[in-house]
């Protein structure tokens, strides 16, 4: 593993998270997950829907790592430094499971009605979102019909 550590940004519409010292960073990067390790080449990707998680700078390697529910945006990274702009970020603590199943049961229940005048976009990406907060939130299948 690379010597060093990396500084992670995590900067939202409503404001930007503190900096932290992480060992590692996985970004859900629009074409799959990139790993981001010290001494990175840089790097500027579009972010999907997906679970952001990095590991703390000198945290036990066992130690559980740190999980962010991301809805979209940008990462760059430069001179071990890694700065996302997501559209949302909340931590995997924060997540209110039962309003993100609720969520997931809405936007399924918008998409199966096969009504016309549902914007089936917006649907699907209500659904992303949903799925993505329930599995930083540890929900292994989430699903809207249980």
């Amino acid at each position: 593993m690379a010597q060093g550590r990396l500084t992670l940004e995590v900067i939202t519409p409503s404001g930007a998270h503190p900096s932290e010292s992480v060992d590692y960073v996985v970004l859900p990067g629009a074409d799959g997950y990139i790993g981001i390790l010290p001494s990175h080449i840089s790097l500027v990707t579009a972010l999907k829907a997906g679970v952001l998680s990095y590991r703390p700078g000198g945290a036990d390697p066992g130690s559980p790592k740190t999980v962010v529910a991301v809805s979209g945006g940008f990462a760059e990274v430069s001179d071990d430094v890694v700065t996302v702009l997501a559209d949302t970020a909340e931590y995997a603590e924060h997540v209110d499971v039962e309003r993100a199943r609720a969520a997931l049961r809405r936007a399924e229940e918008r998409l199966e009605s096969g009504k016309d005048d549902i914007d089936a976009v917006r649907a699907r990406a209500a659904l992303e979102r949903a799925v993505t907060r329930l599995r930083a939130a540890g929900e292994d299948e989430p699903t809207g019909n249980s």
